[in-house]
């Protein structure tokens, strides 16, 4: 279904190099709001660790941002030394395939790595691209997020019963 991830996650740490391994993922798009920082623009504790830990495994990386703050997005790239995409206009297809031609990659060896269904998720399954649904940081949101919030736990609540 194209509400639902391949994967739901904790936090972007708890993604381990023989997960990916084993599903043959060799790139990864990450959403920046509420999956690599929190509203106050702070970066998850353990996430460069984590992000310099795959790139020795050869993973690439690129974000791939909703945000139309550029400022913000190129801080968290800099601080974790890679390439970004600000403004994708995720689900729409054009934002991934920017991040595909940066990354060098086919579909199928990429995961798109965020907090939101009806962005991050949709959008990844629309690609071909593998979508990994991780717990948004906090819950302090913008206002748009914050009204999708109650339909995507819903989406999440189904998804989780159709797991067991």
């Amino acid at each position: 279904m194209i509400f639902y991830p391949n994967k739901y996650i904790k936090s972007v740490q708890k993604i381990t190099i023989e997960y990916l391994r084993e599903n043959n993922i060799k790139a990864l798009l990450l959403d920046v709001d509420n999956t690599l920082i929190d509203f106050n623009k702070n970066i998850q504790e353990g996430t460069k660790q984590w992000c310099e830990s795959l790139k020795k495994e050869g993973i690439k990386f690129c974000i791939l941002s909703n945000s139309n703050h550029e400022e913000k997005v190129k801080m968290v790239s800099e601080k974790l030394g890679i390439h970004y995409i600000f403004f994708a206009m995720k689900p729409l297809k054009k934002g991934y395939q920017k991040a595909l031609d940066y990354i060098k990659e086919k579909p199928e060896n990429v995961a798109m790595v965020g907090d939101q269904i009806f962005t991050d998720i949709i959008g990844a399954n629309r690609m071909k691209i593998k979508s990994i649904l991780v717990e948004p940081i906090e819950e302090k949101d913008i206002l748009i997020t914050r009204i999708k919030r109650p339909i995507e736990n819903f989406v999440i609540n189904r998804y989780k019963k159709s797991i067991k």
